[in-house]
């Protein structure tokens, strides 16, 4: 095989892992609240809404993330102006604690690593959607952060991923995700996260969120 012609088909691979992901999250379109949903999380915790959040930040603020993982950490900007509705959505679902021992259920070394979803299979939400904006000045690249979606307009809700290697540049032929975000420090924790060791796409270690904390100036 031509190194051209291994190239194409790994590109295939991944397109086809990306195609079985978004399968896995459409499979089911509501969410309903779960109790002990999450690892060690308090049992009457609110997981599920029936309605997307109100606006509550201010656009006229920076917006950051700082992400702790039982893996490292490190730090998200947050795109308000480019994408509102979506930054609006992860700052309300990070205030709530939502995110807060959940795992990165999938990691593809050469493409993302993927988190947010409550069941911890990529199919749970949390009980709405949101909808996309994807007229945006930002690409897919190394530590971009973009909301997943079931591959239907508008259907983003909980789950996200972080870019990590360069397959996820194939996503610019056809951008399908908002992009809301970027990391701009502890690239190295995200490597380090995107580099575990993998059976069928996800993680053999758990991978854990233990916090998000927002900071806004």
């Amino acid at each position: 095989m031509s190194i051209r012609s291994s190239r194409t088909y790994r590109h295939v691979l991944v397109l086809i892992a990306l195609m079985l992901l978004i399968a896995g999250c459409g499979s089911k379109d509501s969410a309903v609240s779960v109790p002990g949903g999450k690892p060690d999380s308090d049992p009457d915790k609110t997981i599920s809404w029936d309605r997307m959040p109100q606006m509550s930040i201010d656009l006229d603020k920076q917006y950051k993330a700082n992400i702790k993982t039982n893996k490292g950490e490190f730090v998200v900007e947050l795109h308000a102006k480019a994408a509102p509705v979506t930054v609006n959505n992860f700052v309300f679902l990070s205030n709530e604690g939502f995110y807060e021992g959940l795992k990165f259920h999938s990691v593809i070394e050469s493409f993302m690593i993927q988190t947010g979803d409550p069941k911890g299979n990529g199919t749970g939400n949390a009980g709405y959607r949101i909808p996309d904006e994807l007229n945006s000045e930002f690409i897919y690249e190394e530590g971009t952060v973009a909301m997943f979606n079931t591959g239907s307009p508008n259907s983003g809700s909980s789950q996200f991923f972080i870019c990590t290697g360069p397959e996820a540049s194939n996503l610019n032929r056809q951008p399908n995700y908002t992009i809301f975000g970027k990391v701009v420090s502890g690239l190295d924790t995200v490597r380090h996260i995107a580099s575990s060791e993998v059976q069928n796409g996800s993680p053999i270690e758990d991978i854990v969120i233990e916090s998000i904390t927002i900071e806004a100036a």
